[in-house]
Parts: C-alpha cells; structure tokens; sequence
C-alpha cells in the first residue's frame, strides 16, 4: 500500500509538472514580433509614423482627430502586427517580458514615467529611436538618448504572443 501510494504521488507531481511545461511552451516570446525579421518589423514601423505623422494627442483617442500614446500603440501592434494589446500604458507594461535597455529590438515598447502617476509608452524602431504621440507634437518619432526621456526612461517590454 505505501508504495501504490508513493506511486501516486509521483504520478500526481509529473501530470502538474508536465501541464505547466507545456502551459509555458505556449507563452513563447516574440522576437522581432514573431516570424517577422527586424527589417519587416521596422518597415512596418515607419509605414504607422507615415500614416499617423503629426496626428495630434488626445487624451483617450484613436483616430485621425486625436490618439493617445497607448492607442498608438495599441492600433500599431493590432493592424500592422495582427496582435491585439490592452488598451492603457499601465496594462500594456504587464503585457509581456521586461527586457535589458541593452538588449533592445524594434517593436519593443518602452516605457516612461511621466509624473506621479504619469507613465507615457512608445514602440522602439532602431537606432534609439522610438515611435509615440507626444503630448505637444503629435504622433513623432523622438531618441531615447534626448535629455528628457533619458530622464524618464522606465523599462523595456518585449510582447509575449
């Protein structure tokens, strides 16, 4: 009876352990959004800027009258990428893996704190450049290297699929 027992248990801990490996096998990584290579991914990126360039920020919009920076971001992944995101900047930073400023790849989204409360997202295109609806400019794209982002930089997300 006390090995029926321990056979069990054994039994038990390999279906657990099976069923969050391949749990986890299903929650890959994007790289590069997917099959996507780093070129196609990029050209997708300006292709948005060219389609949103200096569509002002609104608060809470998502068309051509006005976008804020996570609708942008939101509609960028959903229509070029085929990838839906939530809709705030704060759902969207839990959305996938935090990866290393060192280590980023165009469609990375970076994040930034704004003020107390404040976070604002972009996407990262290459080169240090990022693309996001700036509260004064409109939809831009600005460098991760200028003084005040530099200055608000938060971290690195990378969109698990």
């Amino acid at each position: 009876m006390p090995m029926c027992r321990y056979s069990l248990l054994v039994l038990l801990v390999a279906l657990l352990l099976g069923g969050c490996s391949s749990h986890y096998a299903g929650m890959k990584i994007v790289d590069s959004l997917g099959q996507k290579d780093r070129a196609q991914v990029i050209e997708g990126l300006y292709a948005q800027l060219e389609k949103w360039h200096r569509v002002p920020y609104r608060l809470g919009g998502l068309s051509k009258r006005g976008i804020d920076c996570s609708g942008l971001v939101y509609l960028t992944y959903k229509n070029r990428f085929g990838i839906e995101l939530p809709r705030s900047a704060g759902e969207q930073a839990k959305s996938g893996q935090v990866v290393n400023l060192n280590g980023l790849q165009a469609g990375d989204l970076v994040f930034f704190k704004t003020g107390i409360l404040g976070k604002h997202v972009g996407i990262y295109v290459q080169g240090g450049e990022f693309l996001h609806a700036s509260t004064t400019k409109g939809v831009m794209v600005s460098n991760l290297s200028d003084p005040y982002w530099s200055s608000h930089y938060w971290k690195t997300v990378r969109i698990r699929n």
